[in-house]
């Protein structure tokens, strides 16, 4: 009856983690999609499967690491702590700096991708995405394994503290394992569907890559949090995934709209 009721209950914690991931993956799909787009256009789907496929793999021996060395990525470097009275202060670990940077990139790759679809002139769509297709496979398979990595990195934290009832740490890993192949194939079945999305919506890429500098701005501010960053004596708070999903249904009712009402002004003008 035990052993029932223990496996019944690892049964619930390994969907429990799989829907994690789900949720925790979508800001990293809408990354793939789009980074992707800067691979020739024949081998775009050919990059997103093996950039995610590494990604499965990669993040099973980060699992790995991160179980083992955990407490090495959460206690603040002595040679990355202090700071300026009253102006800032600072404790940086392992966890911070991943967090901070990966946002930074993100924010990055979302603000050069707008800049260059507003002073592209004279250019048709197709024109566009020729001219964007600068990158190698290899280098955008880098880029997706890379950032698959830092947006695991707070998933795989979270699901150890899902985990930690489990008495045995094998039955854990395993659980947790078994997790990340699971989300990883959701992903690899739902990128191809996404980007396909975003070809024959072209309009909506806009929106995917503002959705993209606020993902990056809060792996920025999770970072700072992270980091105990103090700027003239206000703590940098995280932005949390409720306030990021009001914001981006706000985004997307606010495009559907906008949409809808060009179309309205467009047939009053024929």
């Amino acid at each position: 009856m035990l052993k029932i009721k223990s496996m019944l209950e690892n049964l619930f914690t390994l969907f429990m983690l799989v829907m994690l991931q789900a949720v925790l993956g979508f800001d990293n799909l809408l990354y793939i999609s789009l980074e992707s787009k800067k691979a020739p256009e024949t081998d775009q789907k050919k990059v997103r499967k093996t950039g995610i496929l590494i990604a499965i793999v990669l993040r099973i021996v980060l699992l790995f690491v991160l179980v083992s060395i955990i407490d090495f990525f959460q206690e603040p470097f002595s040679f990355l702590s202090g700071g300026i009275e009253n102006i800032i202060k600072f404790a940086f670990n392992g966890h911070s700096i991943i967090v901070l940077v990966g946002g930074g990139f993100i924010i990055f790759t979302a603000i050069k991708e707008i800049w260059h679809m507003i002073s592209t002139k004279g250019l048709e769509v197709s024109e566009m995405a020729s001219d964007r297709s600068t990158k190698s496979s290899k280098a955008v398979v880098f880029s997706i394994v890379l950032m698959n990595l830092v947006f695991s990195f707070d998933s795989i934290l979270a699901a150890i503290g899902l985990t930690s009832e489990i008495e045995s740490s094998t039955t854990a890993f395993i659980i947790m394992a078994i997790a990340i192949v699971i989300s990883g194939l959701l992903m690899l079945i739902m990128a191809d569907k996404i980007s396909v999305f975003l070809s024959k919506n072209r309009m909506y890429e806009v929106l995917g890559l503002f959705i993209l500098f606020i993902v990056g701005i809060m792996l920025v501010t999770e970072g700072g949090h992270l980091a105990h960053l103090k700027l003239f004596g206000n703590e940098i708070v995280p932005m949390s995934k409720t306030t990021f999903y009001f914001v981006l249904a706000i985004l997307i009712i606010v495009d559907v709209v906008q949409g809808k009402y060009q179309k309205k002004l467009a047939k009053e003008k024929k």
